[in-house]
């Protein structure tokens, strides 16, 4: 008989691991491949380019489309915060408090999934339940999109997917995109005395910037103070500059990042439509005046889609239009499933603005809602804890999502 391991130990198994986004998560994957395939899953993985990182897929029963996805990321941001009190990759308990990297953002979660193996090993599943744990979420989303092709390409597409990260155990339905870049302006040096003769990359990385600032104001100024978000407008910001070498050189580059979150029901290339309208006619060739040779580069580092919120009734109700009554929404797939296990009831339209792998499975068509333990307020920050409670309502949780699998 394979090993039993409470929700608490699987968690503490798991923050041991230290699957900080730069480096390889092979040793968690490799561990948690071999409990689960003790318990009778079938598993499978898709890996990163370099073979360092992989997802894990694990299937509970017929291998058939329809069924659930439980999903998770396997990686952490860091953990150098000199604020912490306790080991970060050692669980640590205090007033009902689950201390460590990665507890609520995400390990908590897929602790609780991966409680299920006993029970799902022995369930008389009608359909499949599937874990899903991916790679590089923290750097972009990058590593789901394999798993979710391969998934879908296997014949396994799901009928809905539930996505843990943390809302406290409140089925969400909605969040904001992520977009990321990566700008380098490549100046040409020369004495400051002589700006003719060269062309300054600081400048132009600064008037670029104020582009963005300006797109991020538009979005603030234009936003329905009434929307679900928080903020209610599609955010844009800078996150990191560098450049230059002395203060009587023009900067012969200067590198900086940049990202906006849009709203769902936003064009979600709108605003870097918009920069690089302003790359090619407002900045290079004011760069250029001088220095043929300078130019700017944008590099894409992620484009995260939106969880969009779901209409299950599809064409339910009338048009509008033809003095009809308007359509009646009705919960897609995936929420009526983690309200009805919850014991809630649909159309709350609770929503977040940070981004999930949610999007990228809702892409492939499957219905998906965010739904995990723990507060995002927790999340990237030392002394990162989950609730005890919460723990233990995830672990009921997901028990209530395997039954609905079941013959």
């Amino acid at each position: 008989m394979p090993q039993t391991l409470t929700d608490r130990a699987l968690l503490e198994r798991l923050v041991a691991f230290p699957t900080v986004s730069r480096d390889s998560n092979l040793p968690l994957i490799d561990w948690v491949e071999e409990y689960l395939t003790a318990w009778g899953a079938t598993c499978r993985r898709t890996w990163s380019d370099d073979g360092a990182k992989a997802n894990l897929l694990a299937t509970f029963g017929p291998l058939t489309e329809g069924g659930v996805v439980l999903s998770g990321h396997t990686d952490v941001v860091p953990a150098e915060e000199p604020e912490w009190t306790s080991d970060p990759f050692r669980l640590t308990e205090r007033d009902g408090r689950l201390y460590g990297r990665g507890t609520t953002d995400m390990k908590g979660f897929v602790a609780s999934a991966l409680a299920l193996a006993p029970q799902a090993a022995e369930a008389r599943l009608a359909r499949p339940l599937h874990l899903a744990l991916s790679y590089d979420e923290e750097v972009g989303c990058l590593g789901a999109p394999r798993m979710i092709r391969d998934l879908v390409e296997a014949g396994l597409r799901p009928g809905a997917c539930i996505v843990g990260e943390p809302t406290l155990l409140e089925p969400a339905v909605a969040h904001k995109s992520v977009n990321g870049f990566r700008v380098r302006v490549k100046g040409v040096e020369a004495h400051s005395s002589q700006p003719h003769r060269g062309a300054g990359a600081i400048p132009a990385a600064g008037r670029l910037i104020e582009a963005i600032w300006r797109l991020g104001e538009g979005r603030r100024a234009a936003a329905d103070p009434h929307g679900p978000f928080d903020p209610p407008w599609t955010t844009v910001g800078v996150g990191t500059i560098r450049g230059g070498t002395a203060v009587n050189i023009l900067a012969g580059e200067c590198v900086f990042t940049w990202e906006y979150r849009a709203l769902p029901g936003e064009d979600q290339d709108a605003i870097f439509q918009a920069f690089q309208v302003a790359v090619a006619e407002e900045v290079l060739p004011a760069l250029r005046e001088f220095a043929p040779e300078a130019g700017i580069e944008t590099e894409v580092l992620c484009r995260v889609p939106p969880l969009r919120e779901e209409d299950g009734a599809e064409g339910a109700g009338g048009s509008p239009a033809a003095g009809l009554a308007p359509p009646v929404r009705a919960p897609g797939a995936a929420e009526a499933l983690a309200c009805g296990v919850l014991g809630r009831e649909p159309g709350e339209r609770r929503v977040v603005s940070y981004g999930t792998e949610g999007g990228q499975f809702q892409a492939e068509g499957i219905s998906t809602v965010i739904c995990g333990p723990g507060s995002i307020d927790q999340a990237h920050r030392a002394n990162e804890y989950l609730a005890v409670e919460q723990l233990e309502g995830c672990t009921a949780f997901v028990r209530g999502v395997l039954a609905t699998l079941e013959g």
